[in-house]
């Protein structure tokens, strides 16, 4: 069964020119971004970070905003963009998008499986033969989590019904298409919500990276399958390596192949900025996020996750990379298996050493 995304039309800004700017006497190249509101990527908006030969105009907008303006209508040159979108375009050949491996939402997905508690479901094994609601297929979170599900958890993810809707809004469309894997069973409910399906018992699961609303007001009827989470996310992370990569920085391809020197620069100044805020974190004179003992829960994610708990780069992140290139083939929506470097053009995968 092939699933086509709904309603892509062609990008209006795919083709357009960026500006050059002069200032100074320096000429630069004005480019636009979009990312979430991040501390680690603060820097490079306020302009406290500037990327060498750039001058970016930079938009903080919720996730969902900045991944359908982009992927629709291509509405500013850089973004951030969801690894699962971005793996599926990269897998149908000559993508308008191209990667740069900055990755800024990285999230374990155990605590995305949310259960009905009259319905027998105690471990992952028992969803088969369930009804399973998911916001898209080719959702990120949804790819690890059934990735997941099938290699470590033993689930046959042919024996789950998977039910399509919105999470809490009926009308949720999928965003790139896929053909799904033999015997997969999957249905679209665009009249429905995740929400309403739970409250009601059409579902009996589901499996989203957003809470479910259905979830605060259903007095204890609907509840996590992993409550302890952190501690299965944990072990999952010591056993596999995998530390799930949600987000990636794209950019515009016809950006990049008349300015191919525009990706490194922006990732030298996406470290940069990343480096900023990990000092940030670390500082023991003042409270700079609101958590208590920040700097001291920082040192201890550095025991299990290095001193950079969010690494960058191709090699770094090689092992999750292979993971999620593996699941995205086994579930469909690759139709062939990805290696990391088929991801990122070749300027990005090397760097200089003195």
């Amino acid at each position: 069964m092939t699933v086509n995304a709904a309603g892509r039309q062609a990008a209006t800004g795919a083709d357009r020119e960026p500006e050059i700017v002069e200032s100074g006497g320096t000429a630069r190249l004005h480019l636009t971004l979009a990312t979430t509101d991040y501390d680690h990527v603060r820097d490079l908006h306020s302009g406290a970070v500037r990327p060498d030969g750039i001058v970016l105009t930079a938009f903080t907008l919720p996730v969902e905003e900045v991944f359908f303006r982009f992927i629709k209508n291509r509405e500013w040159d850089i973004s951030e963009m969801s690894f699962g979108k971005f793996i599926g375009y990269a897998s149908q050949g000559n993508s308008p998008f191209i990667g740069i491996p900055v990755f800024p939402s990285r999230v374990f997905r155990h605590s995305a499986f949310y259960v009905r508690s009259d319905r027998g479901i105690a471990t992952p094994k028992d969803l088969e033969g369930k009804s399973v609601g998911i916001p898209e297929w080719a959702q990120t979170a949804g790819i690890y989590a059934r990735g997941f599900l099938s290699e470590m958890a033993g689930v046959d993810l042919r024996k789950i019904k998977w039910v399509q809707a919105g999470t809490n809004q009926p009308g949720r469309d999928e965003k790139v298409a896929f053909t799904l894997p033999p015997g997969i069973q999957y249905s679209q409910r665009p009249d429905s919500s995740l929400s309403a399906m739970l409250r009601s018992g059409e579902i009996d699961a589901a499996l989203a990276a957003h809470a479910p609303d259905a979830v605060a007001d259903s007095g204890g009827k609907i509840v996590r399958l992993f409550p302890n989470y952190r501690a299965d996310e944990r072990r999952y992370f010591a056993a596999t390596g995998i530390f799930p990569i949600m987000h990636v920085i794209a950019m515009r391809r016809a950006l990049f192949e008349r300015y191919p020197w525009v990706a490194m620069n922006l990732y030298k100044a996406f470290e940069e900025a990343k480096q900023r805020s990990l000092e940030r974190l670390n500082d023991i004179t003042a409270s700079r996020i609101p958590v208590p003992w920040s700097a001291s829960v920082l040192g201890e994610f550095a025991k299990g996750f290095g001193a950079d708990p969010f690494p960058y780069g191709l090699e770094p992140n090689r092992k999750t990379l292979e993971a999620f290139c593996r699941f995205a083939q086994a579930q469909g929506i690759t139709a062939q298996k990805l290696a990391p470097d088929d991801l990122f053009p070749q300027e990005m995968r090397a760097s200089v050493r003195v």
